[in-house]
């Protein structure tokens, strides 16, 4: 299949969202409002044109003062093109392209972490040879401009219809974090040991206060929710052992961020504390709440799965070395 005719290029804006939108994917309905929110932006999203048969897309996502974007998270290819490789080839002059417009400083920029590709795959994705090619496909894409797999997660979910509140127990009392301070000071503390890619990653680069400080000040920090949501688990006597963050994001009540202090673990406190975490969000009347946590961390995996969480999604991490 020749490229030479094809055209490619940043959309124009709302009025051609049905156009980025005849190849599907499970983001495409917050495309709209993200727009509207600033996440996205047109020049961040390109498409990959033969007159007016759409053969591939792409789209990055970011917060809406940040002059770049932070996460590449729509790489799309047609599914079932009779020349799977020439869809490839499609795919990556058009990320080629989009990616020297979008991210001038390159995927790595000098002065941070790098920007991550994302995609949201079905929990079984490698058991079904169709889903299995066009996952592979798109990480094809992503490997020929230099990405590599970071890490797989698990996405879940509880939902209030479908599973009983778990219940916290009385082995811990709960109280609100006091300030950033103190939750930097936990975070820090919980970092010890930990099973998280990111956060390995972060401690390769930088000191174990330095990773919690940007983790605070760069994810946590930014919840629209209250803090008085937060949760330091504690045992009779005072001592923390641990903490949990329910939160709100653009898009779903989450558990942002949960740990056990490395003295405390292997008691079983991490159910507890999943429990509260939970309760606190349940009250709010949700509809549903989001976690997630790397394929490889079992440990936590298993403390969602008894606390009633299901896993309804995977996510596929690439990152730029």
């Amino acid at each position: 299949m020749p490229t030479n005719d094809l055209t490619v290029r940043p959309i124009t804006g709302r009025d051609e969202l049905d156009l980025f939108c005849r190849l599907p994917y499970v983001l495409d309905d917050e495309l709209a409002d993200d727009l509207a929110a600033g996440r996205r932006r047109p020049e961040w999203m390109w498409v990959a044109l033969r007159g007016e048969r759409l053969l591939a897309r792409v789209a990055w996502w970011g917060r809406p003062a940040d002059a770049t974007p932070q996460l590449l998270d729509i790489v799309d290819v047609e599914d079932g093109a009779t020349e799977r490789d020439d869809a490839v080839d499609i795919g990556v002059r058009l990320l080629r392209t989009a990616m020297a417009a979008t991210l001038p400083d390159g995927p790595r920029p000098a002065d941070g972490g790098p920007v991550e590709y994302s995609r949201f795959v079905p929990p079984h994705w490698r058991e079904d040879p169709a889903t299995r090619q066009a996952v592979e496909d798109r990480m094809a894409v992503l490997e020929r401009t230099g990405a590599r797999l970071f890490v797989e997660r698990l996405r879940l979910e509880w939902r209030p219809e479908s599973e009983a509140l778990p219940d916290p127990g009385k082995r811990l009392a709960f109280r609100p974090v006091h300030d950033g301070e103190e939750l930097v000071a936990l975070m820090a503390s919980a970092l010890e040991g930990t099973l998280d890619a990111h956060s390995r990653a972060d401690l390769a680069r930088m000191s174990v206060h330095e990773a919690a400080v940007e983790h605070y000040e760069d994810e946590l920090a930014r919840y629209p929710s209250p803090r008085d949501w937060w949760r330091v688990a504690t045992l009779p006597g005072g001592e923390p052992v641990g903490f949990v963050i329910p939160a709100r994001n653009a898009y779903n009540p989450i558990i942002a961020y949960i740990a056990v202090l490395p003295a405390h673990r292997g008691n079983g406190y991490i159910d507890d504390i999943l429990a509260e975490g939970t309760r606190v969000l349940a009250e709010q009347h949700v509809p549903r709440i989001r976690a997630a946590t790397d394929l490889g961390n079992v440990p936590m995996a298993n403390a969602f799965r008894r606390a009633g969480y299901r896993n309804f999604q995977r996510e596929i991490k690439m990152t730029w070395s």
